[in-house]
């Protein structure tokens, strides 16, 4: 079984701005609060992602590649408007850090995520790393679809 770790935080400034960015397209397919199930394309590839319900900053995930056309037609098929945003990955103090700017709906929200090995895994926090917001669930990809930054 397929075990995801992640803290979430605000962002501020643009001192993690990089040239990686990857153009993302998501929707959800069931958001059910004890598990999702997302439908995801980042540039040229695709993914289906199930993941369970959040204890902490643990929850099961699987996700597996699909083809881009299967996707694409999925997307069709999703609850509510799409998730759209662009990911760059920063890389820190021996850390990966994807950090996710939205936009439409979502836009001016910018959040970081960091994928641990445990929950208590330290980690040094760059300047540019705001408030955590890891167990708010209005920051949840699947409630921004739902209830978008915008309307906040």
């Amino acid at each position: 079984m397929g075990i995801e770790i992640e803290r979430k935080f605000l962002v501020s400034g643009d001192a993690w701005r990089n040239d990686s960015g990857v153009l993302y397209r998501q929707g959800y397919l069931n958001r059910d609060k004890a598990r999702t199930v997302r439908i995801r394309i980042a540039g040229g590839v695709a993914f289906l992602t199930i993941k369970g319900k959040s204890t902490g900053a643990t929850r099961a995930e699987f996700e597996y590649p699909v083809p881009l056309e299967d996707a694409q037609a999925l997307l069709a098929l999703c609850d509510g408007p799409l998730i759209e945003k662009t990911r760059y990955v920063v890389l820190y103090a021996g850390h990966r850090w994807e950090v996710d700017e939205f936009a439409s709906d979502n836009a001016g929200l910018v959040v970081a995520e960091l994928e641990l090995s445990a929950e208590d895994e330290a980690f040094e926090h760059p300047a540019w790393l705001g408030a955590e917001v890891t167990h708010d669930a209005r920051y949840f990809n699947s409630n921004l679809a739902a209830h978008p930054f915008s309307a906040w």
